[in-house]
């Protein structure tokens, strides 16, 4: 398996993956694989990134800028993320959010955030901190990475392109 960027031979492949992994979730409204066009016509896909075995994408991750209070450059927040089903719980997703994330901190990022499971993000360091909100996510599922031990919180706002 390689972790590499996206190319644009690769977005139908991650249409289709991200609408597979998502299908059967129950959090999910399925608007992901459209998130992700409408962060690329946005020209907000900051890191996107596919894991590809024998020329398949097997997994895909995105990262995109968010704004925290009135504070706008250097955070970013994790996904979409998906996996091919029959693959999932096999290493490829922490693969890839530890390549997004080593990415990241190359680019001198301050940060990133997510809604997700604690118990599966807190291996990659990310923890729930009551000074980062985001309206609409629970407090219990919304967690944050600072790359710094100098950091602020506050509300944060994905990129408009979330919203559709």
């Amino acid at each position: 398996m390689i972790i590499r960027d996206e190319t644009a031979a690769d977005i139908e492949a991650i249409r289709t993956l991200t609408a597979d992994a998502f299908a059967d979730m129950p959090y999910s409204d399925g608007s992901e694989p459209a998130i992700i066009d409408r962060l690329r016509a946005a020209n907000a896909l900051t890191l996107s990134l596919v894991a590809e075995d024998g020329g398949t994408v097997i997994g895909h991750v995105a990262f995109s800028p968010v704004t925290i209070s009135v504070e706008d450059a250097g955070w970013y927040g994790l996904g979409p993320i998906s996996v091919l089903p029959p693959l999932q719980r096999g290493g490829i997703g922490s693969a890839l959010v530890n390549e997004g994330l080593s990415r990241l901190r190359r680019l001198d990022a301050k940060g990133c955030v997510l809604a997700g499971n604690p118990d599966y993000y807190s291996r990659f360091g990310f923890a729930i901190d009551p000074g980062f909100t985001c309206p609409g996510i629970p407090q219990e599922y919304f967690m944050r990475l600072a790359f710094s031990p100098v950091y602020a919180g506050g509300t944060v706002t994905y990129h408009p392109a979330f919203y559709g």
